[in-house]
């Protein structure tokens, strides 16, 4: 199993990024998945879940109207679509998978994850 982020970098306060995240190993479409972050020094947090099909997608509230989850099932990818980039978005960004059948925003909930790509918003 794997999952593999990309996308991350170093962005101004209000600029975009979109990481990507590459899944194999697994049967993809059967996966809901989320996306959490740690910034430094502080606990892991949830910041979206995206049901198997894509069709539904749940935000903290920090990233409402900002933030777009997304899914390609025929790639096998996942994507986080970030807009409006806040200093305090800087964090590791890590995707994860879970085979549970509601939505989840607990990590303990997620079987699966990638090793974090890196999101610094400064000027």
């Amino acid at each position: 199993v794997q999952l593999v982020e990309s996308g991350g970098g170093l962005v101004q306060p209000g600029g975009s990024l979109r990481l990507s995240c590459a899944a194999s190993g697994f049967t993809f479409g059967s996966y809901g998945m989320g996306w959490f972050r740690q910034a430094p020094g502080k606990d892991r947090e949830f910041v979206v879940a995206i049901s198997r099909a894509g069709s539904s997608t749940y935000y903290t509230d920090s990233v409402k109207g900002r933030f777009t989850a997304s899914r390609d099932n025929a790639e096998n990818t996942v994507y986080l679509q970030m807009s409006g980039l806040k200093p305090e978005d800087t964090a590791v960004y890590y995707c994860a998978a879970t085979n549970i059948l509601r939505w989840s925003s607990d990590d303990h909930d997620y079987a699966y994850w990638g090793q974090g790509t890196q999101v610094t918003v400064s000027s």
